[in-house]
């Protein structure tokens, strides 16, 4: 991105726009953020590798996912399987985000495939209905990623360097839970979704006493599979699957 064309964006009042949406979930990203930088080192990891990680996967989930994989030593291929599949979801996004950034430069969509979150999804596709590109597009979606970014990372990495002086008894843990279900709960928006989430939760928990916590693998699975059938069955009776993220 050119000088000229980062300030114009700046100037946008979309990209003001982007980080006013984004404000009022910053607070839960911050959270989130933190945790997830404390327990990549409780978990084993130094800290230059936290950082490096932090900035290079920049997915809380899936980090989360792996960092006790990895203190366990799992198998790569087990630690590899399990970020993949927690990160199924962007693949959709991508798929619904073409109809607005197609048209762009190949390295503006790959900058946006980096940037790209759940709640950045979420207040884009709530803002922006129609499938088709717009000017205020790309602003909006910078405002937002770039509060994003900043919101995830200084917490994340103010983790990582306070991990060893920050105690347990803190509650941080139950903070990251609280963070990801605001998430969560902001993606919940038809029958559907809410099917799936309650098919997952019960997934997780049956299957919790599988090692190497692959209850998350079985909980994707089952969430996925239901997602589809309910969406075979709403097109068997000829009603259109309600629009979801």
């Amino acid at each position: 991105m050119s000088r000229h064309v980062l300030r114009q964006t700046l100037a946008h009042p979309a990209f003001r726009q982007g980080v006013l949406d984004m404000g009022g979930i910053a607070v839960g990203i911050c959270a989130w953020g933190l945790v997830t930088g404390v327990a990549m080192v409780k978990g084993g990891l130094s800290v230059p590798l936290a950082v490096l990680m932090s900035l290079l996967v920049f997915a809380g989930s899936a980090q989360l996912a792996v960092v006790p994989l990895l203190a366990a030593g799992a198998p790569l291929w087990v630690v590899w399987l399990t970020a993949a599949c927690v990160n199924l979801r962007f693949v959709i996004f991508s798929s619904m985000w073409r109809n607005y950034f197609a048209h762009l430069p190949l390295r503006q969509r790959l900058s946006i495939g980096y940037f790209s979150g759940d709640v950045i999804f979420v207040a884009f596709m709530k803002r922006y209905t129609q499938a088709q590109p717009h000017p205020d597009q790309v602003p909006y979606f910078w405002g937002a990623a770039s509060t994003n970014w900043v919101a995830w990372q200084l917490p994340s990495i103010a983790g990582i360097l306070l991990a060893n002086v920050v105690p347990l008894s803190w509650g941080l843990g139950f903070a990251g839970v609280l963070a990801l279900l605001g998430v969560l709960m902001s993606m919940l928006i038809d029958r559907t979704t809410w099917l799936a989430t309650g098919v997952a939760a019960t997934a997780a928990i049956a299957a919790f006493a599988l090692p190497l916590k692959l209850n998350i693998l079985v909980a994707i699975a089952a969430a996925v599979t239901m997602g589809l059938l309910a969406e075979a069955a709403e097109r068997r009776h000829g009603a259109p699957p309600e629009e979801a993220p």
